[in-house]
């Protein structure tokens, strides 16, 4: 006669609730990496409009052309025009 092992009514319950548990555990873990990754792509969207403002900007002054962008830098350096009257505006900002 074979003797059979029992096995206690416990443990297919015990299962159940260990697989829930690790379940909701990776749900958890998923939901946490979902929200950072959402702020990460809220930041690089945030530089990408920053970083194509300024392209535009860059676009603009290339068609400008070389002078008008040679003068621009020229007049942020302090620098004018012979017999050219520079003003500064030392009011309050």
């Amino acid at each position: 006669m074979k003797h059979h092992k029992v096995v206690p009514k416990w443990v297919g319950p015990a299962l159940i609730l260990a697989l829930c548990g690790y379940l909701f555990v990776n749900v958890l873990r998923c939901q946490m990496t979902i929200g950072s990754k959402r702020q990460e792509l809220s930041s690089i969207q945030t530089e990408l409009s920053e970083q194509q403002a300024q392209n535009e900007e860059l676009s603009r002054s290339l068609s400008d052309g070389e002078d008008a962008i040679i003068e621009r830098m020229a007049r942020e350096e302090g620098y004018a025009r012979p017999n050219e009257r520079v003003f500064y505006d030392i009011g309050g900002k």
